[in-house]
């Protein structure tokens, strides 16, 4: 039971993360390398993908998405989409999907000195080329350097909240717990145990103080013993007999039985 418990933590806490990693926004230092609009047909991975531009249809069968090509400093290629977030989840109210890809356009290419032009893009979302999923880029901006250090302080303070918040709300629930539902349900705990150790006592014929599991185990090691000596005793039952066939034959029959034999 401990196990499950632990594990059924596990798994919320992985899903609570993920959830944050996908919501909260990310940046990206990248030089622009093109802006396009493609039209995408929406399968099983569309709940990755915005409702719609607002004021279009916002449930179609396809529809038309920026995009917009990029490069790390490490020269690997990311790909991000440009949609209006609307007043949907997440809460970015984005509706400024063409001017952020006219800022986008302008950043592609060399400075007026000649040098590379590194951009800022903050954005939400996970690259995955398995699903078919992009990004979503919220602003873009120019940047100083690929070297530039961003600091991201509205996400240090949304998970100072929540966690906050979370720990305040556990904290009062295991208060109340303590001293309102494990007192009410003491009773019926003990009732519970009883029941358990008298189906454990009748069950398996041992004392109920025994450990089940090691119970179980030792069942099922006699059992296997018992098939094996079985098996054992048959198959030397069975060889015996041939032996005694072969032996009365070749005792009281001529060569030719013999060899039939």
């Amino acid at each position: 039971m401990t196990y499950f418990k632990w594990a059924t933590r596990l798994i919320l806490a992985l899903l609570v993360l993920g959830f944050l990693h996908y919501t909260l926004p990310q940046h990206d230092i990248v030089r622009i390398t093109n802006s396009y609009e493609k039209r995408i047909d929406f399968g099983s991975n569309s709940w990755f993908w915005a409702n719609g531009d607002s004021g279009n249809a916002q449930a179609p069968v396809n529809r038309d998405v920026f995009f917009i090509e990029t490069f790390r400093s490490n020269e690997k290629p990311m790909i991000y989409r440009n949609e209006d977030t609307g007043w949907g989840w997440p809460p970015y109210f984005k509706f400024n999907t063409a001017n952020l890809q006219a800022r986008a356009t302008d950043l592609i290419g060399p400075q007026a000195d000649g040098a590379t032009q590194w951009a800022v893009i903050r954005h939400y979302g996970w690259r995955n080329e398995f699903l078919s999923i992009y990004p979503n880029a919220t602003s873009v901006r120019p940047a100083t350097g690929p070297d530039e250090r961003i600091i991201p302080w509205l996400n240090i303070v949304l998970l100072v909240v929540f966690f906050g918040g979370f720990w305040a709300l556990w904290v009062r629930w295991v208060r109340f717990r303590t001293a309102r539902i494990d007192p009410a349900l003491a009773p019926w705990a003990d009732r519970a145990a009883g029941l358990w150790n008298w189906l454990a006592s009748k069950l398996w014929r041992r004392t109920p103080q025994a450990d089940l599991s090691t119970a179980f185990f030792v069942r099922i090691a006699l059992l296997g013993d018992s098939f094996i000596s079985l098996s054992r005793s048959l198959l030397v039952q069975h060889l015996l007999d041939i032996i005694k066939m072969r032996f009365d034959c070749s005792a009281g029959c001529t060569w030719r039985a013999r060899l039939q034999c």
